[in-house]
Order: C-alpha cells, then sequence, then structure tokens
C-alpha cells in the first residue's frame, strides 16, 4: 500500500519482462495507488469493509480498463480479497498463495511470519498460508508491537536503521528457537529492512516472490510474441 514497495513492484515486473522478452520489453501495468495516510487511518479505525469496497470497485475499474490480472500490492489488504473477487471476473493473484508455493518449493515446514500486527494476529493470512499445509508461527508480545510499530513509524516511510534491523533479527532468533525453519516477511515493506543475507534459515520476501509470480503469469501466454503483459 505504500509506494516505498509499489516501486520495488514495478520495477521487479518490469525487469522480469525486460529479462524474458529482451530488448526493450517492459510491463504493460494498470496502477492505482493510494494515500498511504488514508489507509493507515481506515486500518486503526478497523473499518475493513470501507476498505474492501474501495479496493474492490477500484478492482473493478482496471478490469474494465483491460487489466488481465490483480495484484493487490500488500498483505495486510489481502484481508478483504474475498470482496475483490467477488466483483471481478479476472483472477486476483494472492500473495499468500505465491509464498506458500514458495515456501513449499524449498521444503519448509514450519515458517514463522512477520507482518502487522493485522497480519500477524487476524486469521485471514495464517489460515490461507496454512491450507497449503504450512505450520505458522507468529512472535509473541511485546515482539508483536516492534515488529508493527517499526513497519509503520519507519519503513512505510522509507526509514531503515541498524537498531530496527537488530530488533527484527532478535525476534526472528527467538521465532527460530521456537520452531520455525523459515521466516515470511508478511509485509511488503519489511524487505528493504532484512534480506536473506541477514538470516541462517531460508528466507521468503514476499514483495519478490508476488511480483515473480504476477510476471510469470503475464509472460505465460506471451512467450516468443509480442509482449501484452497488462497487470
Amino acid at each position: 500500500m505504500s509506494w516505498e514497495s509499489s516501486i520495488e513492484y514495478e520495477r521487479l515486473l518490469n525487469t522480469a519482462v525486460r529479462t524474458e522478452l529482451g530488448g526493450t520489453a517492459s510491463a504493460d501495468l494498470m496502477v492505482r495507488s493510494y494515500n498511504f495516510a488514508e489507509i493507515e487511518a481506515l486500518q486503526i479505525a478497523g473499518r475493513w469493509q470501507e476498505m474492501g469496497e474501495i479496493l474492490s470497485m477500484d478492482a473493478a475499474l482496471l478490469e474494465r480498463g483491460g487489466a488481465e490480472a490483480i495484484v493487490l500490492c500488500t498483505n495486510t489488504m489481502h484481508k478483504v480479497a474475498d470482496m475483490i473477487t467477488d466483483r471481478i471476473d479476472i483472477p486476483l493473484l494472492h500473495i499468500a498463495d505465491a509464498t506458500a508455493a514458495a515456501v513449499n518449493e524449498v521444503g519448509v515446514s514450519s515458517v514463522a511470519v512477520l507482518g502487522t500486527r493485522y497480519t500477524m494476529e487476524q486469521n485471514f493470512y495464517i489460515d490461507r498460508l496454512a491450507s497449503h499445509g504450512l505450520s505458522v508461527l507468529v512472535p509473541d508480545e511485546p515482539d508483536r508491537t516492534t515488529i508493527h510499530d517499526i513497519i509503520f513509524t519507519e519503513l512505510v516511510r522509507g526509514v531503515t536503521t541498524d537498531l530496527s534491523k537488530e530488533a527484527y533479527l532478535g525476534v526472528i532468533d527467538r521465532l527460530v528457537t521456537a520452531g520455525a525453519q523459515g521466516v515470511i516477511a508478511g509485509c511488503t515493506e519489511i524487505e528493504l529492512l532484512i534480506s536473506q543475507e541477514d538470516v541462517d534459515i531460508p528466507y521468503f520476501p514476499t514483495t519478490a516472490i508476488h511480483a515473480a509470480a504476477a510476471a510469470k503469469f503475464a509472460l505465460s501466454d506471451t512467450r516468443h510474441q509480442i509482449p501484452d503483459t497488462r497487470l
């Protein structure tokens, strides 16, 4: 939802298309970007129905504009994914499905999720991962508050600090002790702070995973053709 990770989505999608098709090829994207301050206020107020209506209406507008798939560039707002899919006839490429596939491909069965408080404490995301056969762990308090607050006070504003990285790595260490075999960066901004090089267990950055899945979908019927990679 914040542009800090949205630009990463665009960079990754365009890079994937150019790598696959060569030359000057790039992704044909239709983008609906939001004022994140307004979204944050609705989240704090718990006005999920209102947010679902906003996102589903915009998804329908993108479909009418020619989009062939919807990529919701956020983990937290997948809480309203069903409202979106009810409104459109094109696929919504669910971030938790793409992430679970990446986890299963590595062979990890027990995975920790770091994300906003909404993602860590509510069932919409954890249950989706569990439906793919994964055992999911989330941090205890006060670690959940630490993870959440750093996202909203720093990462969505483009701020990364060594102190926050150290705090995240401490949370990950405690989750590994609790049995986590891998860790999901379940907020698209987290991978701006933590990378695979920072941890000793498999790391699953959802922005990169989701963007790769979207590019694969868009390119699936256009390989060896002039690209029509609209998302």
